[in-house]
């Protein structure tokens, strides 16, 4: 059986998008898109996050891509750990703030009245959960943590990429193959990584809390553990 170009840029081609599909379950990038998912109960904005950080993802590859490919941009591994240590910072600030909100989510009031002549106390939790992130805003920060990913993981790609593919119109499309793949990848893990929030945030209320703060500790620990190997460590 004769291998035709056509058959082997083919290859290439479906190779990228599995491995964009595989891409999209690395440790790091489920646990940033977790500590945003976790604020969410609807399973269509869960998904949602996951294509817009797909989005900022392949956004970031084809910018870098470009530079490597045509302009012969070397990265070098002093760069790769220093953009490394940008994804631990940012899941730093991440868990951070997804705690932040976790703690000031409920607010206790107070309320008072008669009933037969006496005075009762009676104490409510009210939840102030408000998707206090708008559309836009849920937009930009799903798309810059993706793009924060796509450059960090940049160096990496361009190194599978850039030796084996002959023709700069392929690896680029390459490229924009496997991003597409990675937006795949990423909506339907960011489905499955809402289904517990969802599941929860209505009458197990505690367990809810509960699943929220461990995927903030998973993605404190896991950025300090990057931060630590690729910059302290260094």
């Amino acid at each position: 059986m004769e291998i035709t170009p056509e058959a082997t840029t083919f290859s290439i081609l479906a190779i990228g998008f599995a491995l964009g599909l595989q891409h999209a379950t690395e440790a790091d990038h489920l646990a940033a898109v977790s500590t945003i998912v976790s604020e969410k109960k609807n399973l269509l904005t869960a998904s949602i996050v996951g294509g817009l950080w797909g989005i900022g993802h392949t956004i970031s590859l084809f910018a870098v891509g470009m530079l490597v490919i045509f302009l012969k941009l070397q990265i070098s591994h002093e760069v790769e750990a220093k953009l490394e240590a940008c994804v631990g910072a940012m899941l730093i600030i991440l868990g951070l703030n997804a705690l932040r909100k976790l703690f000031t989510a409920s607010k206790i009031h107070v309320h008072s009245h008669k009933h037969d002549g006496r005075e009762h106390i009676h104490i409510h939790t009210h939840h102030n959960e408000q998707a206090a992130v708008s559309h836009h805003r849920l937009t930009f920060r799903s798309i810059a943590v993706g793009m924060v990913h796509g450059l960090a993981g940049s160096a990496a790609l361009m190194l599978l990429v850039v030796p084996i593919i002959e023709s700069n119109a392929v690896a680029m499309l390459y490229i924009l193959i496997f991003g597409i793949g990675s937006i795949g990848g990423m909506v339907v893990m960011s489905f499955l990584i809402g289904l517990p929030f969802h599941f929860t945030s209505g009458r197990f209320h505690l367990l809810n809390r509960g699943i929220r703060l461990v995927a903030c500790l998973i993605s404190l620990g896991l950025g300090s553990s990057i931060v630590y190997q690729n910059l302290l460590q260094a």
